[in-house]
């Protein structure tokens, strides 16, 4: 009878403080994100001061940058399904600490060649760790009403981790050596795995069928392919180094979905796709990405190169964009009750649309006024957007599939940025490179190559001199806004496309009236496994 009664207060206890230990499972888990986020990022500045130390070769150069985010995108797929089937708790404390150990190896790198490997660890531990902060927030909130607030603070923390990075690397190369801002991971490192095993719930789904091993193998390799196709496509090659990798991904990839189809417990469940509002939300993710990474990397070289404006003021002049999208993080659970996905998403795109379009009034003179305004639109539409597709994508999957559904969006999200900087730096460069095939004075092989991009232009300007160079340089800022303005504008059709896309979505946000899932306090867990 005692023991019934002990058992009855425990259970007591646990409903009492599920509430509370749930919002600290978000903490830990935005904590988690944060510091993935900002490692994306926090490079970026850093690179001259590795250049001068490591003196890494052009392509080695590029692997230090690529690398990080190139075997993250190709593994979300793989960590995200064994989270679900080996405990998704267990993946990401395996990633905090192989998180660490990456930062202090990439910190210590006196070579090339290990900072490579450095940063590729830590692609691996970022991918571990990504998946299973969203599925386990899955998991912690069964509501849909407060999932959508904690996918809400999720994304409004990822913005910040993005526009921090490079100003926390600005501020630690000031005062230290470039290793330290791979340093600045460890002691949250080992703050997050003690906290992290005290506090996060174990989850799996149903573990039907043995993990796909070779499945799991052919995602992962058909991913990395087919981004580092992308990415060197965004770059401007169009050579055999390109093309295969691409060609390679896509068959990688057909075999993929034809081997999970054919399985009776696959990897991932592919009929998630059937349903309308998983897919969609895919779709409106991949279109989201697609237009603002494009769009950032243009706008910074449209402030540096065109207004004349140093990293840290261009970094300054784009926090309102980050800052717009933290609100509609915030925002987004109470504005996903009132109006529902379709509404939401498809006003989301429209937003977006309408401030890329305003901002095609950008010419060569600095107007901060529209650039301000628009930037907050911008990330406000377009954070408005990703939320609701996010949540929605979320809420439609299967919770023994919740790992798989969000390596997927993950997925769709490096894939969409990566396409996006190839798709519209593609248009970008066909809108540009005319302008300057017949400058008055200035020979056709100079204006081949400032026709490759605006700063080389700024180069050959430079060597050229006189009035010949001042023409080139005055004619290149003049081909540059007008390709800017062609890349808005195309940029602008694809995301009022993703809000014809949106009208997928279902109406209103149906939440069943689910209770949370108890998150057990440590010292009750404690006292379940003496009383065992």
């Amino acid at each position: 009878m005692s023991g019934t009664t002990t058992a009855a207060a425990g259970l007591r206890r646990r409903a009492a403080g599920a509430g509370a230990n749930r919002w600290v499972v978000l903490v830990v888990l935005c904590a988690s994100l944060l510091l993935v986020a900002l490692d994306a990022t926090v490079l970026h500045v850093a690179v001259p001061a590795v250049t001068e130390d490591l003196k890494p070769g052009g392509i080695e150069l590029l692997w230090i940058v690529d690398i990080y985010p190139l075997v993250c995108a190709s593994l979300l797929i793989l960590f995200g399904t064994l989270g679900d089937r080996v405990g998704r708790r267990r993946i990401l404390l395996l990633g905090y600490g192989l998180f660490g150990v990456a930062s202090a190896l990439a910190a210590l790198a006196d070579t090339a060649q290990v900072l490579i490997m450095a940063r590729a660890l830590l692609g691996v531990g970022g991918a571990m760790i990504m998946p299973a902060t969203l599925s386990i927030l899955r998991q912690v909130f069964p509501d849909r009403r407060e999932r959508a607030l904690a996918i809400g603070i999720w994304s409004a923390v990822a913005a910040v981790g993005a526009a921090v990075g490079p100003l926390l690397g600005g501020f630690l190369l000031e005062h230290f050596w470039w290793g330290s801002v791979f340093l600045v991971n460890i002691p949250l490192m080992l703050v997050s795995l003690p906290i992290g095993r005290l506090l996060l719930p174990e989850s799996k789904g149903a573990g039907d069928g043995p993990w796909d091993v070779v499945g799991a193998l052919t995602a992962a390799a058909g991913l990395f392919a087919m981004v580092l196709g992308v990415k060197r496509l965004g770059g401007g090659e169009l050579g055999p180094f390109t093309l295969v990798p691409l060609a390679v991904g896509a068959v990688l990839l057909v075999l993929f979905v034809r081997r999970q189809r054919r399985r009776t417990h696959p990897l991932v469940d592919l009929r998630m796709f059937a349903r309308p509002a998983f897919s969609t939300a895919v779709g409106c993710i991949v279109l989201a990405m697609l237009a603002l990474v494009g769009l950032e990397l243009i706008a910074a070289q449209y402030l540096q190169l065109v207004l004349g404006l140093s990293p840290l003021e261009t970094g300054l002049r784009l926090l309102p964009l980050t800052i717009a999208a933290m609100a509609a993080g915030l925002a987004g659970a109470r504005m996903l009750r009132r109006f529902g996905p379709r509404r939401m998403v498809s006003v989301g795109f429209c937003l977006t649309a309408g401030a890329v379009v305003l901002l095609t009034a950008m010419g060569q003179e600095d107007n901060t006024g529209l650039l301000l305004f628009g930037f907050v639109v911008l990330g406000f539409g377009l954070e408005t957007t990703l939320f609701g597709a996010y949540e929605s994508m979320l809420s439609e999957a299967p919770p023994e599939q919740a790992g798989g559904a969000a390596a997927i969006g993950e997925t769709s999200y490096q894939l969409g940025a990566g396409i996006g900087i190839a798709l519209l730096g593609s248009v970008m460069n066909a809108a540009y490179a005319p302008g300057l095939s017949s400058v008055p004075g200035v020979p056709a092989a100079a204006s081949k190559a400032a026709g490759h991009s605006l700063g080389e232009a700024y180069e050959v300007a430079g060597r050229l001199g006189g009035p010949a160079g001042v023409a080139l340089r005055r004619t290149a800022q003049d081909s540059f806004v007008h390709g800017l303005h062609v890349t808005l504008l195309v940029s602008a059709g694809l995301l009022l496309l993703g809000a014809v896309m949106a009208l997928r979505l279902p109406r209103s946000m149906q939440c069943e009236d689910v209770g949370a899932v108890e998150v057990p306090a440590p010292r009750e867990v404690a006292e379940s496994r003496v009383s065992a």
